[in-house]
């Protein structure tokens, strides 16, 4: 079986131009002079034909209409079998309210991510005898889709924004923030679109794989600050950044991995210029920058 993985969205939440943003990307992108990018979401398969999405993107109705692969086959007859919940933030389940017209899918995530989708009335929009939540315990593998195998584990995160208190901690291990490992008959792929640090424990369960797809959120720490746009770091919003000795390009190096691809990138990370010196400099490391409608075959 082929491996295949479609970027239906490339950027963090807020997307790419984001509403109410006036940086030089959003910009940029209103203007048509680099490409838009709507908001974090993966479409995979192993044999073509049956789908999973990880994560529901509040674009996930134009994303879908985008993706040949993941349009209707027959009347009310959809591609689409499951869904999987990496977290709790918004631009990971608002598009679940998309996908209430009555269609039959499974919808996996961790007991922890489930209790917040539970806490939410709009939700039984989802009816559970038609959408069946499936709670998925770490590191437990399961059917994801025909022909894929996945696991959960946890990575260094936080709460999502709409659940964080006085005090935030950004790097809690648990239910919260997990990673996925896609497993085929030929190929190990993984998903981590929130990291907050790659600990000596990820960088081995990385270390060997096909591809990984990794959260590309900020290029720098201070991104948003110096730009001022927000008083928040990429530390604080549970991100790592791309560059700099504490960075992903720094941590993910020695590591023997077929490919490297950011995805959830911000509005404001310069990589999001094709033009730009930063974009030149994490692909000069091996990295490719994810974009809408990137089609990737294993």
């Amino acid at each position: 079986m082929v491996f295949r993985a479609s970027i239906l969205g490339a950027a963090a939440g807020g997307g790419l131009p984001q509403w109410n943003c006036g940086c030089q990307n959003c910009n940029l992108a209103r203007r048509g002079e680099i490409p838009a990018q709507s908001q974090s979401s993966v479409a995979v398969s192993a044999n073509g034909a049956d789908w999973a999405i990880l994560n529901a993107s509040p674009d996930i109705r134009d994303q879908m209409a985008r993706t040949p692969p993941l349009h209707p086959t027959d009347l009310r007859v959809s591609p689409l079998k499951s869904v999987l919940l990496t977290n709790g933030d918004i631009d990971h389940v608002a598009g679940l309210l998309t996908l209430r017209e009555q269609q039959p899918f499974n919808l996996f995530a961790t007991h922890d991510i489930h209790e917040v989708i539970a806490a939410n009335p709009i939700f039984s929009a989802l009816k559970p005898d038609i959408v069946i939540r499936r709670t998925i315990a770490l590191n437990q593998p399961f059917e994801l889709v025909t022909g894929v195998e996945a696991t959960l584990f946890a990575v260094p995160g936080k709460v999502p924004l709409y659940l964080e208190g006085d005090e935030v901690q950004t790097d809690l291990e648990g239910e919260q923030t997990v990673g996925v490992h896609l497993k085929t008959d030929a190929h190990d792929v993984f998903y981590i679109p929130g990291c907050s640090a790659l600990k000596p424990d990820l960088r081995g369960r990385l270390d060997g794989a096909d591809m990984v797809m990794f959260d590309g959120t900020l290029w720098q720490d201070d991104e948003m600050l110096a730009a001022g746009l927000s008083q928040k770091t990429g530390n604080r919003m549970g991100h790592m950044s791309m560059s700099g000795p504490d960075g992903s390009m720094a941590a993910f190096d020695g590591l023997n991995i077929g490919r490297k691809v950011y995805v959830h990138m911000n509005n404001s990370n310069p990589v999001l210029r094709p033009a730009s010196d930063e974009r030149a400099q994490a692909e000069a490391t091996g990295w490719t920058i994810a974009q809408d409608g990137m089609e990737i075959a294993l």
